[in-house]
């Protein structure tokens, strides 16, 4: 009898404890089922997380790092969409770009927040498209750039266009690409040479070179910066071997016949600033056109959204 009483009582204590387990094994597994795996500064980067599921993604301000996209303009003239963009590539002054502001991505270390709910409507006034097309030769670019990847930045649309344009005019473009006549090929870990002899200050791991199409053709240089505005290394979206794995890649000319033209980039230390249009004073101008740089500083930016 005192035996079936004590495997009575071990087996009540047995039951409790799985029971105890039973509930919390279900909590454990909504966490998803690739867990939640942190980086060495504690921050959340797990691809199929609630970050992924919808939950603290999409959140003004909230990113790891911001992505400085510069298109290669002969490669998108030549697209299909390109021949429809007249400021950009059929100009009648004869003016051609190289390097042009595709735009200024806050990026997760894995994956970017997009089309981020802002207090206001995302509406880009006239007057700041007006200041960017310059280095930004497109309207709708700049109206869809800050719809999709500016309203992430936690800046309105005058802030986070100053602060693309200040990042823009700290990086300094190699000679041959200023304004070459000739098509040229040239490997990516070549152009990233290129681009650090041009920039002291940047590593092979604060940027990526992004190619594709007829020749694996440049499409596209991406150079990271802090959410302050200091070059860092890049994330997992900035992955070379995925952007551009081809040994060569085919580099259109720019053949810009501009007469008051010295070249769309300022060359390193050749003293040559980017001639900008006559209107250029009633934008303010900028440090590569000669003319007196902004006094402002917006890194990280003055405005929130």
């Amino acid at each position: 009898m005192k035996f079936d009483r004590r495997f009575l009582t071990l087996f009540a204590t047995m039951t409790g404890l799985l029971g105890l387990l039973a509930s919390i094994v279900p909590a454990d597994a909504q966490r998803g089922p690739y867990g939640q795996r942190f980086d060495d500064r504690n921050r959340y980067e797990d691809r199929y997380s609630d970050r992924s599921a919808g939950r603290e993604r999409n959140v003004a301000g909230q990113f790891d790092y911001y992505a400085l996209v510069l298109s290669w303009s002969p490669t998108h003239c030549a697209s299909e969409g390109g021949g429809r963009d007249d400021l950009q590539c059929n100009r009648r002054d004869g003016r051609r770009f190289n390097f042009v502001l595709h735009g200024l991505w806050p990026q997760y270390e894995r994956g970017y927040p997009g089309d981020c709910p802002t207090r206001d409507r995302p509406f880009v006034p006239n007057r700041v498209i007006d200041q960017m097309l310059d280095i930004m030769p497109a309207k709708g670019l700049i109206i869809h750039e800050y719809k999709k990847h500016g309203t992430c930045s936690g800046l309105d649309p005058a802030g986070y266009f100053d602060l693309a344009r200040q990042l823009y005019s700290r990086i300094r473009v190699p000679e041959r690409y200023i304004n070459p006549f000739d098509v040229q090929f040239v490997a990516p870990e070549q152009l990233v040479r290129e681009m650090m002899a041009a920039n002291p200050d940047l590593k092979p791991d604060m940027m990526a070179v992004n190619c594709g199409g007829p020749g694996n053709r440049l499409k596209e240089v991406r150079i990271c910066f802090s959410k302050s505005g200091q070059l860092r290394a890049c994330g997992h979206n900035e992955n070379q071997r995925r952007m551009c794995s081809a040994r060569q890649m085919y580099v259109p000319p720019v053949r810009s016949t501009w007469k008051g033209d010295q070249g769309h980039r300022a060359a390193p230390d050749s003293g040559a600033g980017r001639s900008e249009p006559k209107d250029r004073n009633e934008r303010g101008g900028s440090e590569r056109d000669g003319t007196a740089p902004r006094q402002r500083d917006y890194l990280p930016g003055p405005r929130g959204i």
